[in-house]
């Protein structure tokens, strides 16, 4: 059975640090780009990382660029997200999802596989 599980989500302050982790279970990381998404009340899903399968490449909307990093741990079939210097506009349910293909995409549509969310909640 195929399974995405987040977790490291909270409640921190404004310019501090927390890291999600999306543990894979029933398939291989390996093969698998990786998405995180956002989804705050009222928007739209929005992508915030990705990372390759075919050469660990990794794409980040400028709303994160710089602050964000995703990695990918294949021996732990875990993938993490560095969030750093958190802001209160990164509000949201954040979301991992997988897909058997080689590059990286920033649209949920491209995803097959999903978590189920962990929330992270930025105010003083």
């Amino acid at each position: 059975q195929v399974q995405l599980v987040e977790s490291g989500g909270g409640l921190v302050q404004p310019g501090e640090s927390l890291r999600l982790s999306c543990a894979a279970s029933g398939f291989h990381l390996d093969f698998y780009r990786i998405g995180w998404f956002r989804q705050a009340p009222g928007k739209e899903r929005e992508g915030v990382s990705c990372i390759s399968s075919s050469d660990g490449s990794t794409n980040y909307p400028a709303s994160v660029k710089g602050r964000f990093t995703i990695s990918r741990d294949n021996a732990k079939n875990t993938v993490y997200l560095q969030m750093n210097n958190l802001k209160p506009s990164d509000t949201a349910v954040y979301y991992c999802a997988a897909e058997k293909a080689p590059y990286c995409s920033g649209y949920p549509d491209e995803y097959s596989y999903w978590g189920q969310g962990t929330q992270v909640t930025v105010s003083s």
